[in-house]
């Protein structure tokens, strides 16, 4: 596999704000919220002056503790935690939560992404939140003047578990990798059943229509999908990448090799993998991170959901180490899924191979985006801006 500078533990930047002065806009903002006694039902001002240490004396008798950022941030999203109490305005009483605002990057931040659609995000956890028993953290506001808090952003309660660990990658050492192979057949089981769950929410495309397909009349999801990630691809050359043979020719693949039949399409989470899910022991705590949520077929989702282990189990071999091999067996998983959904899985080597197109796509914008920050050097191959381009090749070659 071809290596790009340190990359089991790359340096990740994201934007900068003053936490002391955040702790005074989201105390200012959510004093304005209707949901608090006295608020005036707006967004609030900046709340750009007054001390830190922040009481009860204004309306609503609004707190906001101590602001602070969590251990590992993902780079399409800046996450802030506090915790907060006020009065409701329904009850008189006072009530307390801790809390994440998940704000949009920052414009000097070099986005991941050309877009990032926190009103569509906090429609699909809401929705799925009500279809389903996962846990989805309770979203309970959306922003999205900018003013406050120089970014749009969303409010959500805070869930408690850890995740499999992606900088170094779990295989590498950790919880995951201390477990026992029943324990983490176990944990297989839960993870797929994820998946089941948030495909078997019924009419999707009537509950979230912000994820219909931007062309008028079209009403085919993978195809809309495939079409959507290669304009992605042609964005990030706009912006300052450049042309990359292995993604190239991987969608000159996916077009060869098509399915006769994708079949319906269901609500797919977009970034299914265990990374985004908190477990307490093998039971899933929080199911996170919705920002790729689409109309697609299942196995969209599956195959991103298998690749993305094998990529770290590569990963895991190219350096000597054993990693997890015994977790997440394609049949095994198929046969779980197909046991708990009715459903029969097709095509899933076309899905795992666009799986890896995706990736290579988000992998070499991470690149370019870690060059920009003086954090890596160019590579003289293109390809080499897509970490796993061996594993890429393989797949599009057979």
């Amino acid at each position: 596999m071809t290596q790009t500078d340190k990359p089991l533990d790359q340096t990740v930047t994201s934007g900068e704000a003053d936490l002391d002065d955040l702790r005074r806009r989201l105390t200012s903002w959510l004093s304005g919220r209707p949901e608090v006694a006295g608020g005036a039902g707006g967004s609030g001002d900046s709340g750009d002056s007054g001390d830190a240490r922040v009481t009860a004396d204004g309306p609503g008798g609004v707190e906001v503790g101590e602001v602070t950022r969590p251990e590992a941030s993902g780079m399409s999203n800046i996450s802030i935690l506090f915790d907060a109490c006020w009065t409701s305005a329904d009850t008189g009483e006072r009530e307390s939560a801790q809390l994440v605002a998940r704000m949009c990057p920052l414009d000097d931040a070099f986005p991941v992404f050309p877009v990032y659609d926190l009103a569509r995000q906090f429609d699909v956890m809401r929705v799925v939140g009500e279809h389903t028993d996962l846990p989805v953290p309770l979203v309970r506001w959306l922003e999205e003047d900018p003013a406050v808090l120089g970014s749009p952003f969303l409010v959500m309660d805070r869930a408690t578990g850890v995740a499999p660990v992606d900088n170094p990658p779990y295989v590498f050492g950790g919880w995951l990798l201390e477990m026992s192979p029943e324990q983490r057949a176990e944990l297989q089981r839960e993870s797929v059943a994820v998946l089941a769950a948030i495909h078997g929410i019924d009419r999707p495309a009537e509950l979230l229509p912000s994820l219909a397909p931007a062309r008028p009349g079209e009403d085919d999801g993978l195809r809309a999908h495939v079409d959507e990630q290669r304009e992605y691809y042609e964005w990030t050359v706009r912006e300052g990448g450049l042309r990359i043979p292995v993604i190239e020719k991987a969608f000159a693949w996916i077009e060869a090799n098509w399915p006769a039949d994708p079949g319906p399409d269901v609500l797919s989470w977009g970034d299914a993998r265990i990374g985004n899910i908190l477990y307490e022991g093998t039971t899933p705590t929080a199911v996170l991170d919705w920002e790729m949520a689409a109309l697609a077929p299942a196995e969209v989702d599956l195959g991103w959901f298998l690749y993305f282990h094998d990529l770290f189990q590569d990963l895991a071999v190219t350096y000597g180490f054993p990693g997890i091999p015994d977790l997440f067996d394609h049949d095994q998983v198929i046969g779980e899924y197909e046991q708990l959904t009715g459903r029969t899985v097709r095509d899933l080597p076309f899905y795992y191979a666009y799986a890896g197109l995706r990736q290579a796509v988000i992998l070499a914008r991470i690149h370019r985006r870690r060059i920009e920050f003086g954090e890596a050097e160019a590579p003289d191959n293109p390809d080499d801006y897509v970490l796993h381009n061996t594993m890429l090749y393989r797949l599009i070659a057979d």
